[in-house]
């Protein structure tokens, strides 16, 4: 079984969209003082000059050191034989012809700043802006506190050679200043994954709210901070821009920063654990409110009508809940609209489509639901963006007649999952500027209509999982030459033709499709084998051909062919042979999907290359090895599944491993023997309660990454669950399962007293193997577990009564044992029934025909205090999120089985 269907597009995210417009709106982009060159009436004092030069000499200009297009090297006009006043980004003080400003952005300069630099002796600047050089990673000089008299501190950067390290306390000694921008990024693997490199101490930020109490605008945006934010916050009543993006934020927000009379922008994305509610919004100047990924929640009150200067309004990825208040319709001035991802219901307010400069409307994965025209969109002429995957809704298309000279001008436009029927609507032959389609997983019939193949532009196009049939003409195909992904699986029946030849074969055309990145055919009738030629595709990011009948052995260069792929799923088919041997370093791969072939041979050891992968399925193989130890070398793997193979030998590490972040494992129906040794039970420290509390919010790792790219709720996972194996998918797996299954094995000996330590564990399935002696009353202490089977083995003694206090235990299975004496009646264990116990002749209880006698019940165990309130708050907090605050898919209960039965990472959202 395939572990995901999902949407993919390497198009550029969404959410990235929101993040670098909300962040650099145009209107904002411009420096906070401006460096006017007016006639002077003084000339520049010769020291300063010598300071400048001094200064420039220290530097040299580099056409690499700069992100900005329009840059030039600024310096190139200081010489010596003219006054410095009159030098590019200089302005001197016109009475006194003292330097009180420089501007140099994007000027070009490569080189690292000297601690003493000459610089810091021009005591009279106002303004200094150094954004957008190349710093080398060089630290900010102390002495930056000695110029006293600056108003304006600009040293941000978004290049890999900014400034790094801690930011000087210093800083804070600049009493006067009104704006200081310290952000600090480099773009990472992905569009959306800013590295942060600057550092400030949360008493440095103290200090500096405490003096500089007239600060307008305060721009950390990816300076890593990891503290709370202090109170004194709220006393800066001329703050107008507070940016706070991913700087590590928790704790609780002072909500008196929304009350600061003059703010006009606040942005806190992407602080997981900063948590808050919105307060009720009085007469405001607010402009734009960015709260994506935070731990904000509560509802969206009414009273947010009354900040009817709001152009930007995004809150995807927190835990929001309830209805969308029908006074958002009134805030005309909106034209950014996210509340995708949270716990959102009822219907789509009609006051919506009164908001005409709307440019971007995301409203997936959340409970929307009701019937809706999809026309009524239409209707928002400045739409941009459309995106409303994984509601309740059900929408339909008039398929009317559209006039075309009233279409908005939709680039993009996500209906994923939203119970579209019939055909293709109509009217999108007309979005001439579309680059994004996603109709994925609909119930759309028919051919694909030729009109989607002459929209030019398409760079993403996902029709995947609908009931569309007849061929794919590779002529037409071949007219989306900007194409960059492309889903076509999953519930089609579609062939590919070429002139009057028509075959279920991957043609070449899309081998030799260079500049694809994502290429998902899945659950389609495909045949044959996969050709050396996908090698081509060196951008390739996403490949998912999974549950197809594909044949023959994997392309050996798929491991090593590109440092870009990032998600590699062949499961489900007919392949035979090895896997790639070779893995190259540096590479991206996050996710290998090899399960349900006919793989053998061993596990390469190259796969410790691999040092970003956190999944990896090969279950249901043929692969004969032992335990591969060597994997707890990845630093980033939470999910190995190697069952049904033939796996062999002691579960054991030659010498000490750790699996850092491991959150499953299953080694089930294999041919591992051998004893269980505590020393691999302490490699899974991972699991933990203090290590699995972070897994709810998953920061630029594959949880992430699958969201911006595909649709994770169909990402499936089997697992054992009362003796039948099931899948498990979508938020649950990495927000909620922290699993050990070694079941059908011949594994001996004694269970290790030391598994009662992995406190995060809610499935444990050690059946079907030869343990031996009691079952370890640690086991009681494991106080998130649901799933305890130890059926088929030779366990003997009593239950522990130490057991009675798994309250949240849905499943027990203890038969066909040596087990004896009373079966506890207390709590969870009076809802089981006899097969749970069957089996074991010495057993006695309620459940059973054999009766005890005279047995007086034993005393309840009991906790320390401290344990049931770590417990209770780690589960609450789970049940939170997965309830609210993912829109992908409730959860709707708290056990496996029966707890889950019920219907269940975009930033920059969902690519495809």
């Amino acid at each position: 079984m395939t572990m995901m269907r999902f949407l993919c597009s390497l198009t550029l995210s969404l959410q990235f969209l929101l993040l670098f417009s909300s962040l650099f709106p145009t209107t904002l982009l411009t420096n906070c003082s401006p460096l006017n060159h007016s006639t002077h009436h003084h000339e520049c004092h010769e020291h300063e000059s010598y300071a400048l030069l001094q200064f420039k000499e220290s530097f040299l200009t580099s056409k690499s050191a700069y992100y900005n297009p329009i840059s030039y090297p600024k310096t190139a006009s200081w010489v010596p034989t003219t006054d410095c006043c009159s030098w590019d980004g200089i302005e001197c003080n016109e009475l006194t012809g003292h330097v009180i400003g420089i501007d140099l952005s994007s000027g070009q300069l490569y080189g690292s700043m000297d601690p003493n630099s000459t610089l810091f002796s021009l005591v009279h600047l106002r303004s200094l802006n150094l954004s957008d050089n190349d710093f080398n990673h060089s630290q900010i000089p102390a002495k930056i506190g000695e110029l006293s008299q600056l108003r304006y501190l600009n040293l941000s950067h978004g290049n890999e050679n900014t400034f790094s390290g801690e930011v000087p306390s210093q800083v804070s000694q600049l009493s006067n200043l009104l704006s200081l921008d310290l952000r600090s990024y480099t773009f990472g693997s992905l569009p959306y994954d800013l590295i942060n490199h600057l550092q400030l101490k949360a008493s440095t930020l103290t200090s500096l709210t405490q003096n500089s109490t007239r600060l307008e605008h305060l721009r950390l945006s990816f300076v890593t901070i990891s503290s709370s934010l202090p109170h004194t916050l709220t006393n800066l009543t001329s703050l107008q821009k507070l940016t706070l993006r991913q700087c590590e934020l928790y704790g609780e927000f002072p909500i008196g920063i929304f009350h600061l009379p003059n703010l006009r922008v606040l942005n806190l994305g992407q602080n997981q654990n900063l948590r808050g509610m919105l307060p009720n919004f009085h007469s405001s100047s607010f402009i734009n409110i960015i709260l994506d990924g935070t731990s904000f929640y509560g509802t969206i009150p009414t009273s947010i009508e009354n900040l009817t200067s709001l152009n930007c309004f995004v809150i995807p990825r927190c835990s929001f809940y309830g209805a969308i208040p029908s006074s958002l319709g009134n805030l005309t001035q909106l034209a950014q609209l996210d509340l995708a991802y949270n716990g959102f219901v009822g219907e789509i307010p009609h006051s919506l489509f009164r908001l005409e400069n709307l440019e971007i409307l995301s409203l997936g994965y959340n409970f929307f639901e009701g019937q809706l025209a999809l026309d009524m969109f239409l209707k928002l002429k400045m739409l941009n963006v459309l995106d409303l995957p994984y509601n309740k809704l059900s929408l339909f298309s008039q398929n009317r007649a559209v006039n075309m000279t009233i279409l908005p001008p939709i680039q993009w436009l996500g209906l994923g999952s939203c119970n579209l029927t019939g055909k293709v609507p109509t009217w999108i032959m007309n979005l001439t500027s579309l680059y994004h389609l996603n109709l994925y997983k609909n119930n759309l019939q028919g051919e694909i209509p030729y009109f989607l193949f002459m929209l030019e532009n398409l760079t993403g196009l996902n029709l995947a999982d609908n009931w569309l049939e007849g061929h794919v003409e590779l002529d037409m195909l071949s007219k989306l030459k900007k194409l960059t992904a492309l889903g076509l699986g999953g519930g089609n029946k579609l062939s590919f033709s070429e002139g009057k030849n028509t075959s279920n074969t991957i043609p070449d055309w899309i081998w030799n499709k260079t500049s694809l990145q994502c290429l998902m055919i899945f659950n389609n009738p495909l045949i044959g084998e996969i050709s050396p030629l996908i090698c081509n595709l060196q951008s390739l990011v996403y490949l998912d051909l999974s549950s197809n009948n594909l044949v023959g052995m994997i392309p050996s260069c798929l491991g090593s062919f590109s440092r870009s792929l990032q998600i590699l799923s062949l499961a489900g088919n007919k392949l035979t042979g090895n896997i790639p041997q070779t893995y190259v370093k540096g590479n991206a791969v996050q996710l290998i999907d090899f399960s349900s072939n006919k793989l053998y041979g061993q596990l390469p050891r190259a796969l410790v290359n691999c040092r970003m992968l956190e999944l990896l399925d090969l279950s249901h193989n043929h692969f004969n090895d032992s335990f591969p130890f060597w994997l707890g070398s990845l630093p980033k793997l939470k999910v190995i599944s190697l069952r049904d193979n033939e796996f062999h030998g002691a579960i054991k590490c030659p010498s000490k491993c750790t699996f850092v972040k491991l959150h499953i494992i299953d080694l089930s129906e294999n041919n591992f023997s051998g004893n269980l040794s505590s020393e691999i039970i302490k490699s899974f420290k991972s699991m933990t309660l203090s290590n699995t509390s972070h897994q709810v919010h998953l920061k630029n790792d594959i949880y992430q990454l699958l969201h911006s790219l595909v649709d994770i709720d169909l990402f499936s996972f089997p697992m054992s669950n009362k003796g039948v194996v099931m899948n498990y998918q979508g938020d649950q797996y990495f927000h909620y399962m922290v699993a050990i299954d070694l079941s059908c094995n011949k594994i001996s000996g004694e269970i290790p007293d030391i598994m009662g330590s992995l406190n995060g564990l809610v499935v444990l399935n050690l059946s079907n193997n030869m343990f031996t002696g009691s079952i370890p009353s640690s086991l009681g202490k494991l106080s998130n577990l649901e799933v305890l089977d130890l059926s088929l083995n030779s366990l003997s003694g009593n239950i522990p009564q130490q057991l009675t206090a798994l309250t949240f235990l849905d499943f027990f299975n203890v038969s066909f044992n040596n087990l004896s004496g009373p079966i506890p009646e207390n709590r969870q264990f009076s809802t089981f029934e006899n097969s749970s116990f069957k089996g074991n002749k010495g057993l006695c209880g309620i459940q059973l025909v054999k009766k005890c006698k005279d047995h007086s019940k034993p005393p309840l165990p009991t906790l320390d205090g401290d344990q049931d309130s770590e417990s209770k708050s780690f589960f609450e907090f789970n049940w939170m999120v997965i309830l609210i605050g993912y829109g992908g898919g409730l959860i709707a209960g708290l056990a496996l089985g029966n707890a889950f039965a019920g219907d269940v990472f975009r930033l920059l959202k969902r690519i495809f």
